[in-house]
């Protein structure tokens, strides 16, 4: 059963072959017998059929087809214009089931038919071609994509429709799209290649064979190609890391067009791409470095390396890539090939060292180690192969690379190079030799490297000591500043080596070398900073430190007492070598004191004594010499002892010291003679205090010398004094009598120097009284008068020691008047305004006071100054300041008298000083107050009068002084720091109330004459030109002014000035407290932070400083502050904005401008109107400044304002919300301001928010459009106006002035928000919108408002389309009559736009009303005229498919129209008539009917105007018609006939060119339809040439000639020649009535003979119409008449015109009778004739002749040669038709011919003269003339 069956199956297939093959026999066949015309259609059915014939297992079938397809191949080969099925074969081809043999041959017809197809089909094919391409084999993948781009190329090589981008779009699989980029960059790196092989750049062999298949690609087909691939895929939108190697390749191209373009769309296309994409990072590297170094890779596969401009451009993303840098092995690769590659470049080696860079910077540790030593390698061999003389700016930037690199690999990777020191050596050797334009890179990559050797071995450490002790003094200084950066860097502040490095860097001659090694030694400027931060400095011990020192310089020891020693440093390094070395001893010096002070310590100390010695050598420098004292005093005040016994010994040393030039050096050699004498003898001491007091009276009286002994002789007796017993009272009391004696004789200085010595002494001891008249006296009663002129002097450097002096002797004083002496000479300072003075004497009072905090030998045996140099007052802290020093011993004077002391000066501070009405007396008191309270606060009479204290500072807080001022918020804050606990709650309530303006001055200040209210120059100066300051100045000024009550007035300005003055002060207090008081401000916080928040923007600086200090100690976050207290803020500040004084409205407003910066609506929403208000208020200020803030706030508020209204921004109802605040305020008081800054920022904001807004702005719509539209007149520059209003004077046409005014207002932000606010409008929009623009379009007033109005609603109907219909009823009635009425005609044009537009949209029964009035207006006046012509055409061009179906309305209207009298108008219909009709004659015939309707209609007026134009439209109809136009000629001959009676009026001639014309168009009609209108219309006509108005004749004998024509009737002549010979006659008689005229040139023409020959020239045309119409017989019968007509008309008396119309009469004539005898055989009729033409050659000739003669006019020669030649020849034929006894007789006319042929210059008429002599020449002549 089953063999059967199989059997069957076979038998049936076998069938089935045999049909196949017989089919394709048959289609073989046919296709042989087909012609190649139908060769194509054929084709389209047999191909498909045919292939698809291969599955067939059958042999014999598939050798059928190959022979089928054989033949095609053959057909159509040389036949590129036969198409394939193109789109059958790829259907084939896609089905899923297709046999490999049928997909194969499908392809090559494929390829075959894309060929031959059009260019449309091939572009829609193409996307095809992509899709699923993954899934097919790679060979066919290879042929499609081939056929794809090169579609592309031929498509799309300049742009890409939409439709075809969506078809490429629809590649959705990713593996598609892949293979597609990657054949197009494939094609896109495609370069045609020279002979002898290879592959381009970028490609192996195979991908370049698989881009260009059998033919190479070159020229024009590759860029079009590159250039599609471009466009494509530019347009289907792939994210920028697919396309950017492309884009890449693109801009590396060779071709110009192909590199513009791929730069062009990275930067449009692919600027966002993701450069750190590892697909993207490894397809570029593979294009960079290729695969050729790949061994089992097959050799046509290997893809060579990109060319280097594309290189160049990779390399350009790679230092961009973090991903690039993390690519190993590629970013070797890379980095190599730049480096050292074959094909590398100078470019590449320079990119190649910054992507190292780049990598070392960015890369991942781990590979960083694989990399980092072979890179390393690479760089050191290139910088070996570079010469330092390479001057090519690549190398060199290659070189700042690679030390770049080095310095960055030093950072990454440590361990490379600390182990050894080579590479620190080849830097430091580097910056040696390299270029000066190096070695800033170079500096820094050793400064980099430095950090590498920070944990290097012992050893290396070592090796780097030398090295740097080798380079720290070189020449070129960047060597220097890396060795003291080494030294301060790599090894620890202990490291004795790089200390001494950064010593001898410290006497550099480079200021930032200098700077860098005193921070290496911890003596920088920031030493101050570095202490206030407790940075724990670790100083080397004295004797390594030491010991290293003399190992370098052994000889720093030596020193000599003639100081002749040589210096082995520079002074600077010294002075940093003994303060370096002063440092360690202090620190060394804490650390033993609980461990006791070792002996090698000691020994240390007495070594760096001896160096000291040795740097007061007499070389040294003074600052050297300074230092080094000091040093000396500084040893000496810890180890006075030790030092006091070492300099025992050097006494004789010291005193040559004495007289040193430096001053400071001088006063601590004193100091040091005073050490030195407690470890002599008191004896010796004695001598040496004798020695120095005999030295002054000596008579070596230099200065240096004066002062060194004066202050040595204090320290040394105070010394003595101390001592128990002292020295003898007899040497006492004369070394005091010698100190006195040099007071009172010598100058200030060396008199305040003796009275240190004495307040020296007084330290210790109270003063003995001298003996002086033999009486004892007190030493300062013996001084008193001297001093008081010394502290009234100039000298304030000596009145300050003489005032500490004063304090220093009353320490141990107890006589009350030597006391009072004291205190007066101190109190009569309080007016000096020297500050330091005032310090000094406040210092005097505190020593006088008691309880001081240093004792006496803290300030002799230290390098002390005074208490107010030790602290600052206004910088430091009191308590630091004063910290080192303490003093618990008891004062030993009496209390009693120091009781009385102390009520003498707080008497004197609080009643005098502090309330005094001199400012300088207040500021002495508050300088004192404060010493005393900071200097002897915590003695008991101090805090009893703490309250009566902080009372004191708190009135003086106010006061403009503002040296005042601020010491009195200082003495605050020491108050509260002294107080209690209440005592600080009342000074913190106070504070408050003064900084909230609440609280009030507790003491008022009686004011005197002198008292200064103002600080000069604040309130100008007075009307006499002297400064206002006082109060009598004041006083004076008002009662000039005639104003008395101003003074209260100045006095309210004083006030405030104390209020703020007041604020400032209480801040500066206030900043300290602050950090004290803590909780106890909590309850204020409220009140204070908006008025804080308002002074830090107080336009004085002091009062901003202030704020902001009290700002930083209250405020921890200032933006959480700010924030919970915003509502008081904004309430404070707006409250501000309103104040009546400007610094408070410029505050605020300035404050506002910064808060409101990045709010929330629901922070500021409340708030958001008034804010506004106070900004426009601000800008309309009377103070500029006021008004500048005003202008930031108005910024600030517009940024916020547009982010709330932002729906990108905002929530949508947060910015409805903002919308509905901001929107309205802003139409109705920002843009109708009357403030010009104002308005133009409202505009701009409102701009702003319609273009951010979106739908928020559709509620206001109606309000901001009307308001946009008022704008555009009332914002417009009324310098428009002006010139408009005086266009016509300067002669500036107002339509041009009118469009230039609408082309400035359409550039102006209402015009841009207008656009913005068409693309919101929606449906339920319109029902507010359009009544209110309805109502504008009757009230608005301004040509930029009317036509804004009207461009809206027409740009309102195009968005909103059909949805205009029910309101276009309201809107077709409101904007017709405006069109009517508008005189404007840029606003008529924009109405007459508005309503077309409205028209489209209009119910039928609407628009046909619409169009009838429309139609209507053009009877009426010239405005309703224009207006039709606008509207019309707005019409045709808006509306112009509702319009077609009125045609018959509107072109006869246009028709009439265009002959108007007014051109402009006609002008219009006319350019309108044009438009609308596509051929004349067309249009006339299909609306004939209602275009003579409209004319009758018309002609039948009473107006003129239409009767006129009617007449020039039957004219126009007649002249385009023709015969066409017979039908109707009864209805308009009637019209014209019933018209032409009557009176004349303007124009009426018209009618008469209309009779004219219709009779010359439908003259036969005419005639048919009744004979006897002709003759009627002649009757007529005839009897208009009658009239007397000249124009009308000349018209109506136009008419005639036209009728005559016509209607070609012989009765005319009959009818009209005796007319017409009776007028030429009149004619002839008016014209010899005048004066003879000699010739018919100028004169003939003159004005005076217009009136008579201007009509002749008609006449005679008259004339010749009738001879033209007339039998010969009527013509003989009138010859003579004719004759006498003819020679009328040639008589000298008419104008030449007159001449032209005679010849043409002749010429005529002449035509007539040679056609009589021609054709005529009668004898009396040819003998009549013959007759007549010798008449006209004897008489009419000679006229001729002489018309050529008289009249110099070519044309005229012309005419009248042609005429005689007419002439001529007739006489020639009747003379040749005679008997040959015929001959003529010459009567001079052959001659006078002869003679003008002479005389002619025109050739024409010369040539026809020439002609007559020839004829006259011939004929026979005779002596008499024939009877």
């Amino acid at each position: 059963m089953a063999e059967s069956s199989t059997a069957a199956a076979a038998a049936s297939a076998a069938k089935s072959d045999a049909q196949t093959e017989e089919l394709l026999d048959r289609m073989l066949t046919r296709l042989a017998l087909c012609d190649d015309s139908k060769l194509e259609a054929l084709l389209s059915k047999l191909l498909p059929l045919t292939i698809s014939s291969l599955s067939s297992p059958s042999q014999a079938v598939r050798n059928k087809v190959l022979e089928i397809l054989s033949h095609v191949n053959k057909r159509v080969k040389h036949q590129p214009e036969i198409g394939l099925p193109l789109l059958e074969l790829w259907k084939m081809y896609m089905e899923a089931n297709a046999a490999p043999m049928v997909k194969n041959f499908c392809i090559v017809y494929i390829e075959m038919a894309f060929e031959r197809a059009p260019l449309k089909e091939k572009e829609n094919m193409a996307p095809m071609l992509v899709v699923n391409i993954s899934k097919l084999p790679q060979q066919h993948q290879e042929i499609l994509l081939r056929i794809a781009t090169k579609v592309i190329g031929e498509c799309h090589a300049s742009h890409i429709d939409n439709e075809i981008a969506v078809k490429y779009k629809l590649v959705n699989d990713s593996q598609d799209m892949d293979l597609f980029l990657e054949f197009c960059l494939h094609t896109i790196l495609y370069q045609p290649q020279a002979q002898g092989g290879g592959s381009p750049p970028g490609l192996s062999i195979s991908q370049a064979n698989c881009v260009a298949g059998k033919v190479p690609l070159k020229g024009d087909m590759l860029l079009k190609r590159k250039l599609g691939i471009l466009s494509v895929t530019d347009a289907i939108e792939l994210s920028p890391e697919l396309v950017y190697p492309l884009y890449l390749a693109a801009s590396a191209d060779s071709q110009e067009p192909v590199v513009k373009r791929g730069e062009e769309l990275i930067k449009r296309k692919a600027s966002g791409v993701n450069l750190d994409d590892p697909r993207l990072i490894s397809r570029l590297f593979l294009l960079f470095t290729g695969t050729t170094g790949a061994e089992n890779t097959a050799a046509d596969s290997r893809v060579n390396p990109g060319n280097a401009t594309l290189k160049v451009k990779m390399m350009a993303v790679f230092c961009r890539s973090i991903t690039a840098a993390n690519s190993f092995p590629s970013t070797l690769q890379c980095i190599f090939g730049c480096i050292y590659g074959t094909s590398t470049t100078s470019r590449l080696k320079q990119l190649g060292m910054e992507f190292t860079v780049w990598v070392f910077k960015h890369s991942k540790l781990d590979q960083l180690k694989l990399m980092g030593p072979l890179i390393l390698n690479g760089i050191l061999k290139l910088l070996d192969g570079y010469s330092n003389s390479d001057s090519d700016s690549v190398a060199r930037d290659t070189r700042i690379f690679s030390f770049q690199a080095i310095g960055l690999l030093a950072q990454r990777l440590p361990q490379l190079f600390r182990d050894k020191i080579d590479m620190a050596t080849r830097l430091f050797d580097a910056l040696k030799v390299e270029s000066q334009s190096l070695r800033f890179i170079i500096q820094e990559a050793t400064n980099s490297l430095a950090a590498a050797y920070m944990e290097a071995s012992s050893a290396v450490l070592t090796e780097l000591e030398t090295l740097l002790l080798n380079n720290c003094q070189v020449e070129q200084s960047e060597v220097r500043f890396c060795a003291v950066r080494w030294a301060t860097s790599v090894f620890d502040s202990q490291h004795c080596p790089s200390r001494f490095i950064c010593m001898l860097g410290a006497a550099d001659s480079r200021l930032d070398i200098r700077e860098m090694a005193l921070e290496g030694l911890f003596l920088g400027k920031d030493v101050g900073r570095m202490i206030s931060q407790n940075l724990d400095h670790k100083y080397p011990k004295l004797e390594d430190m030491l010991e290293y020192i003399l190992k370098q310089q052994p000889r720093l020891l030596d020193s000599y007492e003639m100081r002749e020693q040589k210096l082995l440093f520079p002074s600077k390094t010294y002075v940093a070598m003994i303060q370096f070395l002063l440092k360690c001893f202090e620190t060394e010096l804490v650390q033993n004191n609980s461990l006791g002070r070792s002996s090698e310590f000691l020994y240390s100390v007495k070594r760096m004594c001896l160096l000291l010695e040795h740097a007061m050598a007499f070389e040294g420098s003074v600052e050297l010499h300074s230092t080094t004292s000091k040093a000396l005093v500084t040893i000496g005040s810890y180890l006075t002892e030790m030092v006091s016994s070492h300099l025992a010994s050097r006494i004789s040393w010291l005193k040559t010291l004495l007289s040193h030039v430096d001053m400071d050096t001088r006063e601590s050699v004193a100091r040091l003679l005073g050490i030195a004498s407690s470890s002599l003898l008191l004896a010796a001491s004695a001598d040496l205090i004798g020695e120095l007091v005999s030295s002054l009276s000596g008579t070596n009286k230099r200065f240096e010398v004066q002062h060194g002994a004066l202050s040595a002789i204090g320290y040394v007796a105070a010394d003595c004094v101390s001592r128990s017993p002292s020295i003898p009272e007899e040497l006492l009391l004369n070394t005091l009598k010698c100190l006195v004696d040099v007071v009172n004789s010598e100058g200030a200085t060396l008199a305040s120097i003796a009275m240190q010595a004495l307040g020296h002494i007084g330290l210790y001891a109270p003063l003995p009284l001298l003996i002086c008249d033999s009486s004892p006296v007190s030493i300062l009663e013996v001084l008193n008068e001297k001093l008081s002129k010394l502290l009234s002097g100039d000298d304030s450097k000596a009145i300050q020691k003489i005032v500490i002096s004063l304090g220093h002797m009353c320490v141990k004083e107890t006589s009350a008047s030597q006391l009072k002496i004291a205190l007066d000479l101190i109190f009569s300072l309080c007016r000096s305004k020297v500050e330091d003075i005032l310090f000094a004497a406040g210092e005097a009072l505190s020593f006088l006071w008691g309880g001081v905090p240093v004792t006496a030998d803290v300030i002799l045996k230290t390098n002390y100054t005074s208490l107010s140099m030790t602290s600052n007052f206004l910088m430091g802290d009191m308590k630091l300041s004063l910290s080192k020093y303490s003093s618990d011993e008891k004062n030993e004077a009496s209390e009693d008298c120091l009781t009385v002391v102390r009520d003498t000066i707080s008497k004197k501070l609080f009643d005098d000083l502090l309330y005094s009405t001199r400012k300088d007396e207040r500021c002495a008191g508050t300088v004192w107050l404060l010493s005393l309270t900071m200097y002897c606060g915590h003695h008991p009479t101090i805090q009893q009068i703490l309250p009566e204290i902080q009372e004191a500072f708190s009135h003086l807080l106010g006061e403009q002084h503002e040296l005042t001022q601020e010491l009195a918020s200082q003495g605050m804050s020491i108050v509260y720091e002294l107080g209690d606990a209440t005592m600080k709650k009342n000074l913190v309530d106070a504070l408050v109330t003064t900084l909230t303006g609440s609280g009030k001055r507790k003491r008022a200040i009686k004011l005197v004459e002198d008292s200064e209210v103002f600080q000069e120059g604040t309130i100008g100066e007075s009307l006499s030109g002297g400064k206002l300051s006082t109060y009598k100045e004041l006083c004076n000024l008002a009662n000039e002014m005639g104003q008395p009550d101003l003074i209260y007035k100045f006095m309210d300005l004083a006030n405030y000035q104390a209020s703020v003055n007041s604020k400032r002060g209480a801040a500066f207090g206030f900043s300290k407290i602050a950090k004290q008081a803590g909780d106890a401000l909590q309850p204020h916080l409220r009140s204070l932070i908006p008025r804080l928040v308002r002074y830090q923007y107080d336009p004085d600086k002091n009062v901003q400083d202030a704020m902001a200090h009290i700002w930083k100690s209250l405020v921890a976050d200032p933006k959480k502050t700010i924030d919970e207290n915003l509502d008081y803020i904004f309430d404070d500040l707006l409250t501000q904005c309103g104040s009546r004084l400007w610094r408070s409205r410029e505050a605020s407003c300035l404050a506002l401008a910064d808060i409101i910066q990045g709010r929330k609506f629901d922070q500021v929403g409340k708030h958001l109107k008034k804010i506004w208000l106070a900004a426009f208020r601000a800008m309309d200020d009377i103070k500029e400044t006021v008004r500048n803030a005003g202008d930031k706030l108005c910024r600030s508020i517009t940024s916020l304002t547009i982010r709330l209204c932002d729906v990108s921004l905002t929530e949508a109802s947060d910015a409805r919300k903002s919308m509905d605040v901001v929107l309205p305020f802003l139409l109705a008081e920002g843009i109708l301001s009357k403030v010009d800054s104002i308005r133009k920022a409202s505009i701009g904001v409102v701009m702003k928010l319609a273009k951010g807004a979106g739908i928020a702005i559709r509620p206001h719509l109606s309000e901001l459009v009307c308001c946009m539209l008022e704008s555009l007149s009332s914002l417009e520059d009324q310098g428009l106006n002006y010139v408009e209003l005086h266009a016509a004077n300067v002669g500036i046409q107002t339509e041009k002035l009118e469009n230039l005014r609408l082309s400035i207002a359409k550039g102006s932000p209402m015009w841009e928000t207008l656009d913005l606010c068409i693309n919101v409008v929606d449906n339920k929009s319109l029902d507010m919108l359009v009544p209110r623009l309805a109502n504008l379009v009757r009230s608005g007033v301004g040509l930029n408002t009317r036509v804004g109005v009207a461009s809206f609603i027409n740009l309102l109907v195009q968005k909103v389309g059909v949805d205009i219909r029910p309101y276009t009823n309201m809107l077709s009635r409101l904007l017709f009559p405006v069109v009517k009425e508008e005189k404007s005609t840029a606003a008529k044009r924009s109405f007459a736009s508005a309503l077309a537009i409205v028209l489209k949209y209009a119910p039928p029964s609407q628009a046909q009303k619409l169009i009838e009035d429309t139609a209507a207006l053009h009877t009426g006046d010239r405005n309703a005229q224009i207006s039709c012509a606008y509207l019309l055409k707005s019409y045709s061009s808006v509306a112009s498919d509702v319009l077609s179906g009125y045609n018959t309305v509107i072109i006869p209207v246009m028709f009439v129209s265009r002959f108007e009298d007014d051109k402009h108008v006609s002008g219009l219909f006319e350019e309108l008539w044009e438009e609308s009709t596509s051929g004349e004659r067309i249009t006339l015939q299909l609306y004939l009917e209602e275009i003579i309707s409209l004319v009758c209609e018309s002609i039948t007026s009473s107006s003129w105007a239409s009767k006129r134009k009617s007449a020039q439209a039957i004219c126009k109809l007649s002249e385009v018609l023709g015969d066409s136009l017979s039908s109707y000629h009864h209805v308009l001959l009637k019209s014209l006939m019933k018209e032409i009676p009557g009176r004349l009026w303007e124009g009426k001639e018209i009618l008469l060119h209309a009779i004219g014309a219709l009779s010359k168009a439908c003259h036969e009609a005419i005639s048919t339809e009744d004979p006897t209108i002709p003759g009627t219309i002649l009757s007529f006509v005839s009897s208009a040439c009658t009239k007397k108005i000249k124009k009308y004749r000349e018209a109506a004998f136009s008419c005639l000639e036209q009728v005559i024509k016509s209607f070609g009737n012989p009765e005319f002549f009959h009818m009209v020649f005796p007319m017409l010979f009776d007028m030429i006659n009149s004619a002839s008689v008016n014209i010899t009535g005048r004066a003879p005229l000699a010739s018919d040139t100028s004169k003939a023409e003159s004005d005076e003979a217009e009136d008579v020959s201007a009509p002749v020239d008609k006449l005679m045309n008259c004339i010749t119409s009738c001879i033209q119409v007339a039998s010969v017989t009527d013509i003989l019968e009138h010859k003579m008449k004719l004759m006498d007509a003819i020679l009328i008309s040639l008589s000298p008396g008419f104008q030449w015109i007159v001449k032209m119309s005679a010849f043409s009469c002749i010429k005529e004539l002449s035509s007539r009778l040679r056609t009589v005898l021609d054709d005529s055989q009668e004898t009396s009729l040819y003998a009549g004739t013959t007759g007549f033409i010798q008449e006209l050659f004897y008489s009419v000739s000679p006229k001729v002749v002489e018309c050529i003669s008289t009249i110099k006019i070519s044309q005229v020669h012309i005419a009248a040669s042609e005429c005689l030649l007419e002439i001529t020849e007739l006489y020639r034929s009747i003379s040749a038709a005679a008997n040959s006894n015929w001959s003529w007789t010459d009567n001079g006319i052959k001659g006078e011919v002869a003679h003008l042929l002479e005389m002619e210059k025109n050739e024409q008429a010369k040539s026809l003269l020439k002609k007559c002599i020839d004829i006259l020449e011939k004929l026979p002549q005779t002596n008499a003339q024939p009877s």
